[in-house]
């Protein structure tokens, strides 16, 4: 098994990670904002496997539109348009350091929603097995 696949896995595992944090605190009574952070994070992390499985350098940056120009360079992923990348890329810093920010249970559940729905564009076109 190549370094790039292996180096996609471990980005996958901890985009999971994220995943399964944003969905606890979606079960549960709040606050949300911690939440959405996690997701925010699962998609950035499965974007980045994306790029690692491919052989690319990981950019340090949260700014999920970019990841998805970086990706779509790659193999196109027209898929990625459904997702509103904008508005998750602000989950990354300015929820955590704006005190106005506190999203509700909806956009919490619309951000896991968007996170497993971009898991599973990216899956199927890495072709490991965890």
């Amino acid at each position: 098994m190549s370094g790039t696949t292996e180096l996609a896995k471990e980005w996958i595992r901890k985009g999971d990670s994220d995943l399964f944090n944003a969905r606890l605190v979606a079960a549960s009574t709040g606050p949300y904002d911690t939440g959405c952070f996690h997701a925010q994070q699962a998609i950035e992390k499965y974007l980045k496997a994306f790029l690692a499985f491919h052989g690319h350098s990981i950019p340090r940056t949260h700014d999920l539109e970019e990841l998805a120009r970086l990706c779509d360079a790659i193999e196109p992923l027209p898929e990625l348009a459904l997702f509103d990348l904008a508005a998750l890329s602000d989950f990354a810093v300015q929820l955590r350091y704006d005190f106005t920010i506190w999203p509700d249970v909806r956009e919490l559940e619309d951000a896991v929603r968007q996170a497993e729905g971009i898991r599973d564009v990216i899956m199927p076109r890495l072709k490991i097995v965890l």
